[in-house]
């Protein structure tokens, strides 16, 4: 690959979302990314579906959606770290690799030999970017970490839902993703101090912490008054209006940033006496009778068809939306022409397969799409035998003693 990670080499213990999104991400920039799987087994989320890709005569194949949309510029190698030879060979591979990611519970990798104190004085060079639930300290630190439980513990199901409703988590893994993306920006800073020092380093990433950092500006409202912060549904907590109303036929999203889109929006709406309402003129006057002024708005957004709206104020220059299902997303047309869907060549079947790209663009160093997810333990010869000269032979014992 010629990438701009093209001279960094990844090994890859991490399963699950947090860990290969990480990972993905390097791969997508050039690294070389060896994923390492348990012998018969594999990544749990090959089994996460239905959907499964399809082989060319429509059966359902092992490969789930959800390992696919994480997975990809891979190469997938069996190994059994349990066992002792397995763990003298993850020793020989770690021993040409620049970076290891992992997502074991804490202590699981010490008792295999693998833990960053047994590895440092051996690879001085060595990144360690260890990715858990709570971190390798603290109270928590011994607890199994999920997703869900970051975003309980985090805070952001405090924030999501309707005011009225219970609690809410996003729809997606939002708390892995967004470790996984703290991840590759610590990855991406410890190669650029090692470059300067020749020194690796251990990087610590937790799932909770993530999730405290990215409560954002609805974090630093709470910081900053000590005062609760409350749900909004579909609302912003310091900006109004800037939400979804209901139109004649559907919905549509308008968000009127700044002073001026209000006056606008009260213009096309009907309603230029808003403008000069006191409860109104400004944004803080706004945010303070929010109620009030929704109330209004909702009245009218409720009188016409959602097409009115989305023309309307886009000619004149209130942003606005429509809300697109995850069909829409995909023919979106500025979601086409920035190539947000790709398709790579996959073993399992003679049509390519359908995946999300990524949304990084660069003039020099573009992303690049060379390997469709892996297989499992499609790699595992091809790996051995390239970087440690293992030979047909020998890769055939290391399986039939299940160590591979």
């Amino acid at each position: 690959m010629s990438g701009a990670l093209a001279d960094i080499r990844v090994f890859d213990l991490t399963r699950i979302l947090a860990g290969p999104s990480c990972t993905q991400v390097l791969g997508d920039l050039g690294a070389e990314v060896i994923k390492v799987e348990r012998p018969g087994v594999g990544d749990d989320t090959r089994q996460w579906g239905p959907p499964y890709l399809k082989d060319d005569q429509g059966r359902d194949t092992t490969e789930s959606a959800y390992y696919l949309a994480i997975n990809r510029n891979k190469r997938s190698i069996t190994l059994d770290i349990t066992k002792p030879e397995g763990q003298d060979l993850a020793l020989r591979l770690i021993e040409h690799c620049d970076v290891l990611v992992e997502n074991f519970k804490v202590g699981d990798l010490a008792r295999r030999g693998l833990a960053y104190e047994q590895l440092r004085e051996r690879f001085p060079r060595l990144i360690y970017c260890s990715i858990t639930g709570f971190g390798q300290t603290g109270p928590y630190k011994d607890r199994p970490g999920y997703d869900y439980m970051a975003q309980a513990l985090g805070g952001i199901m405090s924030l999501t839902g309707e005011p009225d409703g219970q609690p809410m988590k996003v729809g997606i893994g939002i708390a892995d993703i967004m470790t996984g993306m703290y991840a590759t920006s610590a990855i991406l800073a410890a190669i650029h101090h090692r470059t300067v020092t020749g020194k690796g380093q251990c990087i610590d990433m937790a799932l909770l912490d993530s999730q405290v950092a990215w409560l954002s500006s609805s974090g630093q409202n709470y910081l900053t008054s000590r005062e609760p912060v409350s749900r909004f549904g579909n609302a912003h907590p310091n900006i109004v209006p800037y939400q979804v109303f209901p139109s004649a036929d559907g919905h549509v999203v308008i968000a009127a940033g700044n002073d001026t889109q209000f006056q606008r929006l009260c213009a096309f709406a009907g309603l230029p006496e808003l403008v000069d309402d006191e409860r109104f003129a400004t944004n803080e006057a706004r945010v303070r009778n929010r109620d009030a002024l929704i109330a209004i708005i909702e009245a009218a957004v409720a009188r016409h068809p959602s097409a009115y709206w989305l023309e309307g104020l886009e000619g004149v220059k209130v942003p606005t939306c429509p809300i697109n299902s995850v069909a829409d997303v995909f023919a979106d047309p500025q979601v086409r022409h920035r190539g947000m869907e790709i398709a790579l060549p996959h073993p399992s079947t003679k049509t390519p397969v359908d995946l999300i790209a990524s949304p990084i663009k660069m003039s020099e160093t573009a992303p690049e799409y060379t390997r469709a997810p892996p297989t499992l333990g499609q790699h595992t010869a091809e790996v051995l035998g390239e970087i440690l000269g293992l030979g047909a032979d020998e890769v055939a014992a290391l399986k039939s003693n299940g160590v591979v």
